[in-house]
C-alpha cells in the first residue's frame, strides 16, 4: 500500500482521549471509540489493507488496564471511502469478526447492483487498489436511531439523510462530541439530489441543535469545531436564496448553461476567505453546480 492511502492516528489536538482519529492519506478520517465496555470502529476505509489497519490500532484497546472489551464496527453510510474495508469484519474470510452497524438502507446499498458497478468503475480506475474487496452489508441495522451503551460513553447513532439516504451520524453526549460523517465537511456536503435538499437541510440543523462542543468531519480539518456546521447550513440558505431569485427572474439551465452565473453564487463564495481554490475546485466545483441543479430542481418542481 503506497503513502497516499496510509492509515495513522492524528496527535490529539485537546479531544477526549477516548476518540482516536484515523486518518487514510488525504482521503478521509475515520474513528475509533473506546469505552468501558466495547472499542468502536466507525467506518471501515476502502479495501482490506486500510480496514486491518483500522484493526490495529484498535486491538491493543481490546484488553487494557485488564478489561476486555467487544469490538463493534458502524457504517456512517455505504460509500467506497467508509464502507468497503467491512470484509474484514464479516463474511468467511474476515480477519476478526464483530457485528457491522448501520442503517437497513445502508445494507440495501451495499447489496444493490449499483454498489458492484461502483466497485467494478472503482477497479478500473485504481488498478490493483481495490482488487481484494468484497461487498459485506453490516449485521446489525436499524432505520432511525440506535443506542450503543459503552458503559462510560453512549454512542448515539442516528438518521442524517441528504448526502446520501442511509447516512447515520454519531453523537457522545457525555463528551458532547458529534461526529457527522458526511453529513457536513469543508468547504460543504454533497448533496444526494433535488428530492434530498430538504433532508440535507434538517439534518445539518438536527445536528447544530446538539450545540456540540466537539466536531470531528470525516473531510474537514480536525481544528474546524462547530463553527462548520453553521458554515454549512448557511451555504445552503444561500444556495436556496440565489435560486429563487434566479428562478423568479424566469431563468432556465440549457446543456451549456454556466450555473454559477445564471444564479448569481460563484464557487468562489462558497469557500473559507482562507481556502485554496485551485485545490479544491477539482472536487468541489462540481458539486457546487450538482447542488445549485438540485436545489433549482427542487424549487421548480416544489412551485
Amino acid at each position: 500500500m503506497s503513502d497516499s492511502y496510509a492509515v495513522h492516528v492524528v496527535p490529539n489536538a485537546g479531544w477526549d482521549s477516548r476518540v482516536l482519529v484515523c486518518r487514510c492519506g488525504t482521503l478521509v478520517d475515520t474513528f475509533i471509540v473506546v469505552t468501558v465496555r466495547y472499542v468502536v470502529i466507525i467506518d471501515t476505509l476502502i479495501n482490506r489493507a486500510t480496514g486491518q489497519a483500522l484493526l490495529e490500532i484498535a486491538r491493543p484497546h481490546l484488553e487494557l488496564a485488564g478489561r476486555r472489551r467487544q469490538l463493534l464496527v458502524v457504517n456512517t453510510h455505504a460509500d467506497w471511502d467508509h464502507a468497503w474495508g467491512n470484509h474484514v469484519f464479516a463474511g468467511s474470510k474476515a480477519l476478526f469478526p464483530a457485528p457491522i452497524i448501520a442503517s437497513a438502507k445502508c445494507a440495501d446499498r451495499l447489496r444493490s447492483d449499483a454498489s458492484y458497478q461502483k466497485l467494478a468503475e472503482k477497479r478500473a480506475s485504481m488498478p490493483g487498489r481495490l482488487d481484494d474487496v468484497v461487498l459485506k452489508p453490516p449485521t446489525l441495522v436499524f432505520d432511525e436511531r440506535m443506542i450503543i451503551d459503552g458503559g462510560d460513553l453512549t454512542l448515539e447513532l442516528f438518521a442524517t439523510p441528504g448526502h446520501t439516504s442511509d447516512h447515520i451520524s454519531v453523537f457522545i453526549p457525555e463528551i458532547s462530541t458529534l461526529l457527522p460523517g458526511d453529513a457536513a465537511e469543508l468547504p460543504f456536503p454533497f448533496v444526494e439530489g433535488a428530492a434530498a435538499i430538504p433532508a440535507m437541510s434538517a439534518s445539518l440543523r438536527q445536528m447544530a441543535a446538539l450545540q456540540p462542543k466537539t466536531v470531528l468531519y470525516c473531510h474537514a480539518p480536525v481544528t474546524s469545531g462547530p463553527a462548520l456546521l453553521q458554515r454549512n447550513i448557511a451555504y445552503f440558505e444561500k444556495i436556496e436564496r440565489c435560486c429563487r431569485a434566479a428562478l423568479t427572474r424566469g431563468a432556465e439551465i440549457g446543456r451549456d448553461t454556466d450555473v454559477e452565473a445564471l444564479v448569481g453564487f460563484p464557487f468562489i463564495d462558497a469557500l473559507p476567505p482562507d481556502a485554496d481554490a485551485s485545490a479544491l475546485a477539482g472536487f468541489y466545483r462540481p458539486g457546487h453546480h450538482r447542488a445549485i441543479k438540485a436545489m433549482l430542481q427542487y424549487l421548480s418542481e416544489g412551485d
